[in-house]
């Protein structure tokens, strides 16, 4: 079939000629982050019920989970939980087929509990936190587009990816995978929650890095200091394996030392102190916040992954752009991908994909759009794809 694929040049500014750029990541353990990597495991979660026990992703969309901040009395050598952080998991789901009721609920809050346990390690998922399932029935008509043998859209919404990442981009990406990855042995002072904000000017990058601090782990205000100190050393020295540029790197600006103003938590959650989360605040579907670049707002985290295109069309674009980037690399610098539905239309055959493209000097255009073109048209026809990979948790959605 022909579908409506438009490639056209992108009149515009590479972003690393750019003179500014800003970009911003929030970690694993920011309530944001949470509230989405909570949506998106119980929807995995129903994924694999549903799979297991017709052989079909039932309908469902859990994208509307909050994370409300407990209360908690850190102190250097540690302190305690004083109240614990409440989660609410809303959304629709299939609760019964054939008159069959399913353990849906029961499936939601383990997923919960169980990504709680894996990525907040210093917080006691069994005493600490209150989950609250609110899950209900969706509606006839938005399960009815499951009935169908070729998949509907159940939204109007469009998707949006680019390709490649600047080298901020990635800089602030690797940057809080660092932190919460291979530091984790050698600084297991910091905790999981942790946000990156990168600033570059001309070429001089400033990374601006937030990290709560485990308070059991750190006796006294020098230790505190000793481990600031050696978490921005590390970071800079990790900076230089992505970009040759000046890299500044600041770390907790909120300290005041003499004031005895320190960034310590109990868990290394901001969320046990009265910092909330939502679904959908924080990073996009690529894992970063780029405002100089194209972005939806839609959030992709919990949505079902086989006919809402508010979470399909976001995975696809962005495999889409990396694809047309990777695969024609020398002959273009940016692509920029777009990708918007009709409710009740094939998800295969969007009202829409447009492509831009920023071309390298001297490219041969025709060859550019003939390879975009067919990259595009690939993946809209293999869109199941994009499902698979999602349950099989093959591609990050914040």
């Amino acid at each position: 079939m022909k579908r409506n694929i438009i490639v056209e040049t992108l009149n515009r500014t590479p972003i690393e000629e750019q003179t500014t750029e800003i970009v911003e990541r929030k970690g694993i353990g920011h309530p944001d982050s949470i509230a989405d990597g909570i949506s998106e495991a119980v929807s995995v979660g129903l994924c694999k019920l549903y799979h297991d026990c017709y052989g079909r992703i039932l309908h469902h969309n859990t994208d509307e989970t909050m994370v409300v901040g407990g209360q908690s009395a850190p102190k250097f050598g540690g302190g305690q939980m004083l109240d614990p952080i409440y989660i609410l998991l809303v959304g629709r789901a299939t609760t019964e087929v054939n008159g069959e009721r399913l353990p849906y609920r029961s499936v939601a809050v383990k997923a919960a509990f169980d990504y709680v346990k894996r990525y907040c390690k210093n917080l006691n998922a069994d005493w600490d936190v209150m989950f609250d399932c609110r899950i209900g029935q969706g509606s006839v008509d938005l399960r009815g587009v499951y009935e169908t043998q070729r998949l509907l859209a159940n939204d109007t919404s469009f998707g949006v990816g680019f390709a490649p990442f600047s080298e901020t981009e990635l800089l602030t990406l690797k940057t809080e995978q660092l932190i919460n990855g291979k530091l984790k042995s050698s600084l297991p002072e910091v905790g999981e929650d942790v946000k990156v904000m990168a600033a570059r000017i001309h070429d001089d990058i400033r990374l601006t890095v937030a990290a709560a601090m485990v308070d059991s782990k750190i006796p006294d205000k020098d230790h505190y200091i000793s481990v600031v100190e050696e978490l921005g050393e590390k970071v800079k020295e990790n900076a230089h394996k992505y970009t040759d540029r000046s890299v500044r790197v600041d770390v907790n600006t909120a300290d005041d030392y003499k004031r005895g103003i320190f960034y310590l938590t109990v868990t290394g959650l901001s969320m046990e102190n009265g910092d909330d989360g939502s679904v959908g605040r924080g990073n996009r579907a690529n894992g970063l916040i780029t405002p100089y670049r194209p972005m939806s707002l839609e959030a992709t985290s919990g949505k079902n992954p086989v006919t809402h295109v508010g979470k399909i069309y976001n995975l696809l674009s962005i495999r889409i752009a990396e694809d047309i980037a990777k695969k024609l690399d020398g002959s273009v610098k940016e692509a920029h991908v777009r990708i918007l539905s009709q409710i009740g239309k094939p998800i295969d055959e969007p009202l829409t994909a447009n492509v831009q493209i920023i071309p390298e000097k001297g490219a041969n255009w025709n060859k550019v759009r003939t390879e975009a073109e067919s990259i595009t048209d690939g993946w809209l026809a293999d869109i199941k794809k994009i499902t698979k990979m999602v349950v099989s948790c093959e591609l990050r959605t914040f």
